[in-house]
């Protein structure tokens, strides 16, 4: 089967969340998070450009159990956007949390887009925060540069990586996830919901491999 061809005129790279707290022995630890680094530094190799995303939260964060007296993490709170898990303190802004994985290569990156500063409201696509109509800019940033296509790695494959891929398909992008890129946190079945809306939105999945001869 033939590679998968990238046109560096308008396709990108967007690396999402790749960060110390989304790995192992992180606040928020996706199972097995880091092991999409290697991949996606591979990928990183063949793409002319690439973007990333970062989880950037101020301290009491609305998403956050603590900030909910009597909640706990992973139960929800109706917020004034609709309801909304909550998640132990994560990528508290400035913290080595909030850090990218030390080992991922970003010697390439044009773009950090940073998501979920503002203290109200939670933000898990690339596109748009949680209230479904404040924007990031992502998608006046790929449309200024030309870019038409995104291929999307990261963390975690049914949250912010499938948030990302849905909204930027419905945006009109040609939007293709690469899956052993991507690791999942599969909240009470929360994977196949995210695999099921991506092909219902005509996201494409594909794996690494596709991109080498």
């Amino acid at each position: 089967m033939p590679a998968l061809q990238i046109d560096d005129a308008t396709d990108a790279l967007l690396v999402v969340d790749v960060q110390n707290d989304f790995c192992p022995n992180g606040a928020l630890a996706v199972p097995r998070g880091d092991e999409v680094v290697p991949v996606v530094n591979h990928l990183a190799e063949r793409f002319g450009h690439v973007l990333l995303t970062q989880d950037w939260h101020p301290p009491g964060h609305r998403s956050f159990a603590s900030s909910h007296p009597g909640k706990r993490p992973f139960e929800t709170a109706e917020l004034a956007y609709g309801t909304q898990v909550l998640w132990p303190d994560h990528c508290v802004k400035g913290t080595l949390g909030a850090e990218l994985h030390r080992d991922l290569a970003m010697d390439k990156a044009e773009l950090i887009i940073r998501k979920g500063f503002r203290p109200e409201i939670d933000s898990y696509s690339a596109f748009f925060e949680n209230d479904r109509k404040t924007p990031t800019g992502l998608s006046g940033y790929l449309r200024t540069r030309g870019f038409k296509r995104l291929f999307l790695a990261g963390l975690a494959t049914d949250f912010c990586v499938h948030y990302s891929a849905v909204d930027g398909a419905a945006l009109g992008f040609t939007i293709v996830v690469i899956e052993d890129g991507c690791r999942a946190i599969d909240l009470a079945g929360s994977l196949g919901a995210a695999k099921a809306a991506m092909a219902g939105a005509g996201v494409r999945l594909t794996t690494a491999a596709a991109f080498d001869p």
